[in-house]
């Protein structure tokens, strides 16, 4: 009878690992507050209060359920392995072995939660992708990181809301903005800030030359609405135009898409893709509220490096991964050297190991 004893401990050790990084008696704690506030007859008064109470006890009751769930049968595991081990009973090896793998599989999947440590991970994550240098083929690249980003989200479970997408001059997209929704959507996506630059012989070349070409993303934490800054409409220049992609007949009839600049920081928003003009603008206006809080969050933490005297890299345009197609096929990220020679899986939205390869490098590069 093979002895299991050191790879149940280990699994009993991450599990009580787990209790600590997702804070469980915390979440207990939380949790009873706010079952108390749930049951509330007025709770529904003011639905955005109870929308946010009802999110937060469901995230409470998700952490307490996963650890317990894997308590559980960790204990179930314990308890075949000593009956095994009492009876030398060779048979149940495999159905121990098969619960340790299984263990082990989850655990490793739950632990990505320790390394998020930002104040808005958790948050949903607007995004926009934008073609830089490279013409058409940048353009095309930025349609393909579109894509390669709706993959990875699906792959996760997550939900992908595109809101607006400009066409490139002969192909591709200029630009595009989508959210991810999803727990720990912002979390993930975070590391994925900055330029990607794409080694390829150009479909585009009558020559067949080899071309490189560059696109970008850049993310930020969905807001409540209660969080969302103050916004003066005097400092908003605010476009309506023609829809030019799906959304039913309206499209290319009615000026229902909506551009809002930001006069004093530059910042342009648009949103297309919803019904009628009022519900574009709405949602133009959240991501501006997102993006405006995202800029005031930058600006606080450059006046702290500068009264310390830390050096940051700047994220936002620098090359942070290269995908190169031609003379030979690999996906590097130039900041934490990981790497792979899938580059078709990669496009088509397997991103994990590079995402956890970020927060893990991440992680020591702050300590």
């Amino acid at each position: 009878m093979r002895d299991f004893s050191e790879e149940i401990a280990d699994l009993r050790r991450r599990v009580d690992d787990a209790r600590s990084y997702l804070r469980v008696a915390d979440a207990a704690a939380r949790a009873e507050e706010l079952e108390r506030e749930a049951s509330r007859p007025d709770l529904w008064d003011d639905p955005g209060a109870a929308r946010a109470v009802t999110s937060e006890l469901a995230r409470c009751r998700d952490d307490l359920d996963v650890v317990a769930g894997l308590d559980g049968r960790l204990s179930d595991v314990e308890t075949l392995h000593e009956l095994a081990r009492e009876e030398d009973d060779a048979t149940l090896e495999p159905e121990i072995e098969q619960g340790i793998t299984v263990l082990a599989a989850e655990l490793a999947s739950l632990e990505l939660r320790a390394l998020f440590t930002g104040e808005h991970d958790e948050r949903d994550a607007i995004c926009e992708v934008h073609s830089g240098a490279g013409g058409t083929d940048a353009a095309d690249w930025a349609q393909m990181l579109l894509r390669m980003f709706t993959r990875w989200a699906e792959r996760r479970g997550f939900s992908v809301e595109v809101d607006e997408v400009q066409p490139g001059t002969e192909a591709g997209i200029s630009s595009a903005t989508f959210v991810v929704k999803g727990r720990y959507a912002y979390g993930m996506l975070s590391g994925e800030r900055g330029v990607h630059r794409l080694i390829r012989i150009s479909p585009f070349d009558s020559q067949a030359r080899r071309q490189t070409a560059f696109a970008s993303l850049d993310c930020v934490p969905a807001l409540d609405a209660a969080e969302e800054p103050d916004i003066d409409v005097g400092d908003l220049r605010i476009d309506t135009y023609r829809s030019s992609g799906a959304g039913g007949q309206h499209v290319n009839v009615t000026d229902s898409a909506v551009r809002i600049t930001h006069l004093p920081t530059g910042i342009v928003v648009s949103c297309q893709n919803e019904r009628s003009q009022t519900q574009n603008k709405a949602r133009a206006m959240q991501i501006l509220g997102a993006r405006l809080a995202e800029r005031m969050r930058e600006e606080r933490a450059e006046e702290l490096a500068q009264i310390s005297g830390e050096k940051r890299d700047v994220a936002f345009g620098s090359q942070i991964r290269t995908y190169t197609l031609a003379p030979y096929r690999l996906v590097k990220d130039e900041r934490t050297r990981h790497e792979s020679g899938n580059v078709d899986a990669v496009l088509d939205g397997e991103l994990d190991d590079f995402i956890e390869s970020y927060l893990q490098w991440r992680r020591r590069e702050h300590r």
